[in-house]
């Protein structure tokens, strides 16, 4: 109550009330006077309000007041008696009753003012449905009301502008501007007409140039419509897309069902549309119509404040307890058929709810796959448009996917046999090179054996040996040397060259068998060789068959492993997520809570606070209370009231001897205001009787001054 006092007082001392009131000014008005204060906040809300309440009757006031109040939405607390309390009060000016109102009243003091002005123009007149027969009135009361609709609007219009950002200093600033573009565009224009008017034809051209605009304003609109049209051929051709698709599936499921089936899907369609239309759907219309007359509710109550919140949570505090009684009888009596029924109103309840929550999930899969449905369509479009090819759906995927399978498997073993034919290639590529490098160095050495035999030494000394092949033909062309003898027997007989020729005939006869033996050797060896390395790549291959077996089964274990651990990684993904998903909800609730828990720890600690000051102040009266009972004058003496009292008393005494100094200065002010008048005449007089008489000592003395009798007299 004291800061509801408080609060009602520093409102009124402020513009535009200027009472100037302290709490105990403020408590110690009287019934009239506290009327009138309560007039004069009304009236500055409604101006109509203003009245002095002395000169008014009593029940006129309250009549009034309470009509205002009514069309504010002041609400009084409590039921029909107290109603009427509050009707007493407020004519007699009771405090219980004034003060709540005012205070309601200071604080929406704006909202309530906007409300009082509505309320002129949208109260309706009650015309009786008699007057009503009349034409005249009729129509009256229809143009009335149709006014308070247009009124209606205008003032939602008035406000949207108000708040839309708007001021009228900008749209001035705008209008001012565009009146002078307006200027500047007239000016420009005549300046192009005195132009023009000096061109041959111009009314001809300007009639072009006219018709030119309106043809490029009508080819705009045409690619507008070009536009829009093209859009609406756009949506058609994906909602026909959609309805082949929707057919195609149909027709497809039709195809491969059985008249049995398609019964009991249609059944279950018709159970669940059934379902949603008796039973969950009406619920929600309840739900969403019982929230909308809450809210509408709560919009037609006026603004709450912190000690109407107070009350409501000691109301529902209340019935809470109210309840949880109730709870504790019904448990108390414990009725075995009560008991029994619970159990199977237990287990409805529980069935009911898992039936809602399937319908709901049911509802989400449907809508999710209608809008997947919408994405894949807009996909193929885009698809289409790229000249991509059709995407497969239904059995078509799965014969595509296993035909993939297939392939894959040839492709691995094709691909495995590859890199074996790889493997094997590269083994006999090297045994290749390690065959041309001993069949290089063997050829060398048959020809260095040569050349030692069959040269000279100092020509075999001097021959740089190179492994070339065509540095060793050279050498193999050298002609062994013939002596002059047998040259001249063989000119003589007319054979020359033959020796020559027989002798170089058997070396090389003698050469190639040579040749042909280190050959066979060397065939025999490479035959030798590869025999080995044969023998070896098979000892390899038979050494190496069991590993690779045991290979090939841990490659089909590692697979199999591979999409177990996919398939695990994925399910650990999944609970992952939902295990994330439940942890961040309950951090929410969490979150909720500890600040829940914050919030009641401050309003335990605010209504222990409460408690304690009202305890002081209990004790403080209860202590006043018997200091005032009391007999023993001393304790009466010390006694807030008596204080009070003595106080005002002091104050009254102290104002009665103000009043009276008052009074007394009134009244000699005027002859105290002649005397000061007289004084400061006089000052002035004595300042200019030493302003001559300093002017006298310094000047020479023309004359003498004389004094008598109190008078000056100046003798020349």
């Amino acid at each position: 109550m004291s800061d509801q006092i408080k609060f009602i007082v520093d409102n009124l001392n402020k513009e535009p009330f200027r009472k100037n009131y302290n709490l105990i000014t403020f408590d110690s008005l009287e019934p009239m006077q506290l009327l009138q204060v309560l007039n004069d906040v009304l009236s500055e809300i409604d101006p109509k309000q203003v009245v002095d309440i002395r000169e008014e009757m009593p029940e006129q006031t309250a009549k009034r007041m309470l009509s205002l109040l009514g069309i504010l939405k002041y609400k009084p607390p409590g039921n029909a008696t107290d109603m009427s309390i509050f009707r007493q009060g407020l004519v007699i000016g009771s405090k219980p009753v004034i003060y709540p109102v005012l205070h309601w009243l200071l604080q929406r003091t704006n909202e309530l003012k906007k409300r009082a002005y509505l309320a002129r123009f949208l109260i309706k007149l009650d015309v009786p449905s008699e007057f009503l027969q009349d034409e005249t009135v009729a129509d009256t009361n229809k143009q009335y009301e149709e006014l308070i609709e247009a009124f209606k609007t205008l003032h939602k219009e008035c406000e949207q502008l108000k708040t839309s950002g708007f001021s009228a200093a900008e749209i001035r600033r705008d209008i001012s501007a565009m009146e002078e573009e307006k200027d500047q565009l007239i000016k420009r224009v005549e300046r192009l007409k005195k132009r023009v008017e000096t061109v041959q034809n111009h009314q001809r051209m300007l009639k072009i140039a006219r018709q030119l605009r309106v043809e490029k304003e009508r080819e705009e609109f045409l690619a507008q419509q070009k536009q829009e049209q093209k859009n609406q051929l756009f949506h058609a051709v994906q909602r026909l897309q959609r309805v082949q698709n929707q057919l195609k599936s149909m027709r497809h499921a039709a195809a491969d069902a059985k008249p049995e089936s398609l019964m009991k899907r249609l059944e279950e369609e018709i159970k669940f549309n059934s379902y949603m239309v008796t039973e969950k759907f009406p619920k929600e219309l309840e739900s969403k119509k019982k929230e909308l007359h809450f809210l509408q509710k709560v919009v037609s109550e006026p603004a709450m404040g912190h000690s109407d919140l107070l009350e409501l949570e000691s109301k529902i505090n209340e019935m809470n307890t109210q309840i949880n009684q109730l709870i504790e009888k019904k448990m108390m009596r414990n009725e075995p058929i009560e008991g029994k029924l619970s159990l199977y109103r237990q287990q409805a309840s529980i069935i009911s709810r898992k039936k809602e929550a399937k319908a709901e999930e049911l509802q989400e899969a449907k809508e999710k796959s209608a809008s997947l449905e919408r994405e894949v369509s807009v996909k193929t479009n885009q698809t289409r448009e790229f000249g991509g090819a059709e995407v497969l759906k239904g059995d078509e995927f799965k014969r595509y996917v296993s035909k993939l399978r297939s392939k894959s498997t040839v492709f691995k073993k094709k691909h495995q046999i590859i890199a074996e034919f790889k493997a094997e290639f590269g083994l006999l590529q090297r045994t290749e090179e390690l065959l041309k490098q001993r069949h290089e160095n063997i050829q060398h050495q048959l020809v260095s054996v040569w050349l030692a035999r069959s040269l000279p030494a100092g020509l075999c000394s001097g021959v740089i040996f190179s492994r070339r092949p065509f540095l060793t033909s050279l050498l193999l062309k050298i002609p062994t040397p013939l002596s002059p003898h047998t040259i001249s027997i063989e000119e003589k007989k007319g054979i020359s060259g033959y020796s020559y020729t027989q002798e170089e005939l058997e070396r090389v006869s003698a050469l190639k068998s040579e040749i042909d033996e280190m050959k066979g050797q060397t065939l025999d060896d490479m035959s030798e060789m590869v025999k080995k390395l044969n023998s070896l790549v098979s000892e390899k291959k038979s050494a190496l068959a069991p590993v690779i077996k045991e290979l090939r089964q841990l490659r089909q274990k590692c697979q199999e492993l591979t999409q177990e651990c996919d398939e695990k990684k994925s399910q650990y993904d999944s609970c992952a997520a939902g295990l994330e998903s439940n942890r961040s909800k309950l951090e929410q609730e969490v979150r909720g809570l500890r600040e829940e828990c914050l919030q009641e720890e401050s309003r335990y600690h605010y209504t222990n606070c409460m408690i304690k000051n009202l305890e002081v102040q209990l004790r403080r009266a209860t202590d006043e209370m018997k200091a005032y009972v009391s007999s023993d004058q001393q304790e009466k003496r010390k006694a807030i009231r008596e204080q009070y009292t003595k106080n005002i008393a002091e104050q009254e005494n102290l104002g009665k001897k103000l009043r009276e100094k008052q009074k007394t200065v009134r009244e000699s002010h005027g002859p105290n205001m002649k005397q000061a008048k007289m004084w400061r005449d006089f000052e002035q007089l004595m300042e200019c009787k030493k302003q001559c008489f300093l002017k006298q000592q310094s000047q020479t003395s023309i004359g003498q001054v004389i004094q008598e009798g109190g008078e000056d007299r100046l003798i020349l």
